[in-house]
């Protein structure tokens, strides 16, 4: 018989697609239409780090993979390319989540910091290598900058909107 999951995993599950869905949705919107501005955040891959790093329980591979393609789907990017990096970050933070357990906000942030610059530089780099367009090297890092400097705003939603809290050592996962 296969065992259902507990029901704490299908509730995350389900916040993470629905606030995830909803970040999609105001990405969407045709908020400024023929500016080009200053590259947003992307609170997507903010939200998925987050939430790795908070409950890798209640958030499994198939589902990061899933968003995100969809993501690349409706934004006309590459098919699949930024999903694979974003699970390829997203698993390495979820290996590292235990150790990551006991430090502070700070030195996480900084390691979510890098994560994200190493993800995005090998994302690029597999553009230019098979000379697919690229984006301007000035958007790129001022999209990097704003989603590291989006992420604390990303833990401190999910913490209160949606109830988003860190293991405890008792609890496991």
């Amino acid at each position: 018989m296969i065992a259902l999951p507990p029901r704490s995993t299908v509730v995350g599950l389900g916040l993470f697609c629905l606030a995830y869905s909803v970040l999609l949705f105001i990405r969407m919107l045709p908020l400024a239409p023929g500016m080009m501005g200053w590259p947003g955040p992307d609170m997507g891959l903010a939200l998925i780090l987050a939430w790795v790093l908070r409950r890798p329980d209640q958030l499994p591979a198939l589902a990061i993979v899933l968003v995100v393609l969809l993501e690349d789907l409706l934004l006309m990017r590459p098919p699949g390319l930024w999903a694979i990096f974003v699970l390829l970050g997203s698993e390495a933070a979820r290996q590292r989540e235990h150790r990551w357990r006991d430090t502070g906000f700070m030195v996480e942030w900084l390691r979510v910091g890098v994560l994200v610059g190493l993800m995005m530089l090998a994302y690029r780099m597999v553009l230019i290598l098979f000379l697919l367009p690229v984006s301007n090297l000035g958007q790129v890092i001022l999209q990097y900058l704003a989603t590291v400097a989006a992420y604390p705003v990303a833990v401190f939603a999910a913490r209160w909107l949606l109830g988003l809290r860190r293991i405890r050592h008792g609890e496991g996962a």
